[in-house]
C-alpha cells in the first residue's frame, strides 16, 4: 500500500475517484513547497542573510508546511516537504559561487561553511517546514494509538520550543551603546551609531562612535578580504574614541553586510576602491572635514594603499597595520614554510596535500586552507602575552553591535568575499607600484609577525617616498597590533600620527 493510500495508518477507500483526488491534493501540497522553494532561491538564495529575512523565512515556512500537512494527510509530510523545498532549492541556485553554497568539503573551512550555511538555513526553513507540516497532519489526521500520539506531540513540542527560540534570538536588534560621560548621560557633541549608507547600487554598513564629532575622523578598513571587526573595535580600542571619530566598516559582503555581496561578478578590487572614496565622501560631508585619517588592518592596509594612491586628497594619512604589500609573495611564503614545517614535523597528510595541490595562487578559495590555515603552528608565538587572544576575530563576535544572524553569519561572509575577491588581488604588489605617496604613512607592525608578510614588508618600507613615513614594531604582536597592543596603538596614534600631521595643511 503506498503513502498516499496509507493516512495515518487507516486503509482509505479504493475508489479510482478517491485515489485521484488523494493524489492530486498530495501534489498540490509537494507543489506548495516546491513554490516556496523557487521564491526563497530568487529572494535569499545564499539562505536568510538580515534579520527580517529570517523571520519571514520561518513564517512562510510554517505556513507552507501546514497548508502542505494538510493536502498530503500523511505524516510522510514531515519528511517530504522540507526534502521537496531543499531539493528544489539546491537545484535552482546551482549558478551561485562561494564556498557557502558549493559542495560540502571535509575540511575545517568545509565544516564551518556546512554549520553556518546550510545548517543554519535548516533551522530556519526545514525545521519549521517540519514543523507546519506535522501541525497540518495533525489537523485532519484520523485516531492514531496512544504511544504514536504521544511521539507526535513530544515532537511537535520541541521543534516549536526550537524554532520560538530561535525566533526570540534573531529578533535581538543589533545596538551600540551610547557614549557617556562621569555623570552617567549621553556626552554633548558625542556620537554612537550603527548606520547603513547608500553607495552607488548597495550599501555601506558603518558603526560610527567618538566622544566628540569635532576630532578627527578615522576609517578603519578590516583585513580579509571579507573580514568583520564591530567586536574587535568595540573590546579593545575604545579608548581611541576619546581623540577621534572612529568609522568601522564593514565592507561589501563582510558581516553586516553579507546581504550586499550578490553578484559576486561585480566584486573587484576597483570597485572596492570606489566603495572606500564614497564612504570617505560621505564622511567628509557629514563631519564637516577636508580631510579624514585612513587606517588599514591586512587587506584593509592594502586597500588603503589604493585609495589613499588614487585620491590622496581626501586623506590626513594613511596607517596600514600587519600591511600587506604583495598578496602573491605572501602566499608563495606561506606555502614553502608550512609545507617545510610539515615535512619537518611527520605531518605526511599536510605535506602530500600541499605538494599535490603545487603552490599558489589558486582560483578555488577552499585550497587555500593547507597553505594558510596553519600559521600559529609554523609561526609560533605567546598569546598569551597580548590582549586578544589566538582566537582572533572569532573571539570578538559577542559584542551587541551584531545581531544573531550577522553572529552566525560572519565566519561565511568572510569565505564567500574571499573567494568572490581574492583571487583578482594576485598582481598586487608595491614594490612595484606603490613607492611614491602625497600623503604621510605609518605602519604599525607586529614583532611576531609571519614571514610571508613581513619579509615582502621589510623589503618595501625602504623604497617609500611620502611627506612623512614612520614604523613602530610592537614586541609582543604578530599579525593583529592594534588589538593584541590596543594601549601602545592608542598612544602611537595619538602622540605620533596626530602628532606630526595635526599642524600639516
Amino acid at each position: 500500500m503506498s503513502i498516499l493510500q496509507n493516512l495515518e495508518g487507516h486503509p482509505t477507500t479504493t475508489s479510482d475517484d478517491t485515489s485521484g483526488k488523494v493524489r492530486n491534493l498530495a501534489a498540490a501540497g509537494l507543489l506548495v513547497a516546491a513554490a516556496w522553494a523557487a521564491i526563497a532561491a530568487w529572494w535569499m538564495p545564499r539562505g536568510p542573510m538580515t534579520t527580517s529575512q529570517a523571520i519571514w523565512s520561518i513564517a512562510i515556512s510554517l505556513i507552507v508546511g501546514a497548508v502542505a500537512g494538510v493536502l498530503l494527510r500523511s505524516r510522510w509530510a514531515i519528511v517530504l516537504t522540507p526534502a521537496v523545498f531543499a531539493v528544489v532549492f539546491e537545484v535552482l541556485r546551482i549558478g551561485l559561487d562561494g564556498p557557502m553554497v558549493d559542495g560540502i568539503h571535509a575540511s575545517m573551512y568545509g565544516i564551518i561553511a556546512l554549520v553556518t550555511g546550510r545548517g543554519f538555513h535548516a533551522v530556519l526553513a526545514l525545521l519549521p517546514l517540519a514543523l507546519g507540516s506535522a501541525v497540518g497532519v495533525g489537523l485532519v489526521a484520523g485516531p492514531t494509538s496512544r504511544w504514536s500520539s504521544l511521539i507526535m506531540r513530544t515532537g511537535v513540542a520541541i521543534a516549536a520550543l526550537a524554532v520560538l527560540v530561535v525566533s526570540v534570538g534573531l529578533l535581538r536588534p543589533a545596538t551600540t551603546a551610547p557614549i557617556v560621560g562621569p555623570d552617567g548621560r549621553q556626552l554633548t557633541g558625542s556620537v554612537a551609531e550603527l548606520t547603513g549608507v547608500d553607495i552607488g547600487t548597495h550599501q555601506a554598513k558603518l558603526m560610527i562612535r567618538g566622544h566628540s564629532t569635532d576630532n578627527p575622523v578615522l576609517l578603519f578598513l578590516a583585513g580579509g578580504p571579507g573580514g568583520s571587526e564591530y567586536g574587535a573595535m568595540r573590546r579593545h580600542l575604545a579608548e581611541l574614541e576619546r581623540h577621534f571619530t572612529v568609522v568601522t566598516w564593514d565592507q561589501r559582503g563582510a558581516g553586516t553586510a553579507y546581504s550586499e555581496l550578490d553578484p559576486t561578478g561585480t566584486v573587484s578590487p576597483e570597485g572596492a576602491v570606489s566603495d572606500t572614496i564614497a564612504v570617505t565622501e560621505y564622511l567628509r560631508d557629514r563631519f564637516g572635514q577636508q580631510t579624514i585619517y585612513l587606517l588599514g588592518q591586512s587587506w584593509g592596509s592594502t586597500l588603503g594603499v589604493l585609495a589613499v594612491q588614487q585620491r590622496p586628497d581626501l586623506y590626513a594619512a594613511f596607517i596600514g597595520t600587519g600591511q600587506m604589500v604583495s598578496q602573491s609573495a605572501t602566499d608563495r611564503i606561506f606555502y614553502r614554510d608550512t609545507l617545510a614545517w610539515a615535512q619537518r614535523t611527520g605531518n605526511d597528510e599536510l605535506a602530500s596535500e600541499l605538494l599535490a595541490s603545487g603552490p599558489p595562487p589558486y582560483e578555488d578559495m577552499l585550497r587555500y586552507e593547507a597553505a594558510l590555515s596553519h600559521e600559529q603552528d609554523v609561526y609560533p608565538y605567546d598569546h598569551s602575552a597580548n590582549s586578544e587572544g589566538s582566537g582572533q576575530m572569532s573571539e570578538n563576535l559577542l559584542v551587541e553591535e551584531y545581531a544573531l544572524i550577522d553572529q552566525i553569519h560572519v565566519l561565511g561572509a568572510f569565505m564567500d568575499t574571499f573567494a568572490a575577491l581574492y583571487p583578482q588581488l594576485q598582481e598586487i604588489d608595491f614594490r612595484r607600484t606603490a613607492t611614491d605617496f602625497s600623503v604621510p604613512v605609518f605602519f604599525v607592525q607586529g614583532a611576531h609577525e609571519a614571514d610571508g608578510r613581513a619579509l615582502p614588508f621589510n623589503e618595501w618600507y625602504p623604497m617609500i617616498d611620502a611627506p612623512i613615513k614612520d614604523r613602530v614594531v610592537l614586541e609582543t604582536s604578530g599579525h593583529r597590533p592594534l588589538w593584541e597592543q590596543p594601549d601602545a596603538f592608542v598612544d602611537y596614534m595619538v602622540n605620533t600620527v596626530l602628532g606630526r600631521t595635526s599642524t600639516m595643511g
